[in-house]
């Protein structure tokens, strides 16, 4: 299974979720593919940003390997998931799906935790540290209800 996280710029919140359910697949010891990339190309081949680093550090997990990158159209045929973070990433991942197919693979990432309610994951860079511990727990609990719903299946 392949699944790429998307946000804006492939900073903040699809970095740390990449990281949080990479760690979870390899401690269950599953081969799946998971990668992240943004709406926009602005931070592209950046680090992602240091307060995604070190509340991830501080839960164990290491980011420091992953360089944003852009979502383009060819994602949709190499990932089976399109996890996004927000309405407007949501939006703008759709106006490059091609067909019916594409379509279905993008979700919002919270619907796993909390159906249908299309809760937007909040973008803490132009707030302060506790932002991202809040998108962290967030990212946590629907990378894990993700994880839940594709082990059941």
């Amino acid at each position: 299974m392949k699944i790429v996280m998307v946000c804006l710029g492939n900073i903040c919140r699809s970095p740390l979720a990449e990281g949080i359910l990479r760690d979870k697949i390899q401690k269950k010891g599953l081969d799946w593919t998971v990668d992240s990339a943004g709406t926009g190309g602005w931070h592209a081949g950046e680090l992602p940003d240091e307060r995604s680093i070190q509340i991830a550090r501080q839960r164990g997990i290491d980011l420091t390997d992953q360089r944003a990158r852009q979502f383009g159209r060819a994602d949709f045929e190499r990932f089976d998931h399109i996890l996004v973070m927000d309405t407007s990433n949501y939006t703008n991942v759709l106006r490059l799906a091609q067909t019916g197919e594409h379509r279905s693979k993008v979700a919002m990432i919270l619907n796993y935790a909390y159906p249908g309610q299309d809760f937007s994951v909040p973008d803490p860079y132009y707030g302060g540290p506790d932002g991202f511990v809040e998108v962290f727990d967030l990212l946590e609990e629907a990378c894990e209800a993700f994880l839940q719903a594709q082990l059941s299946t």
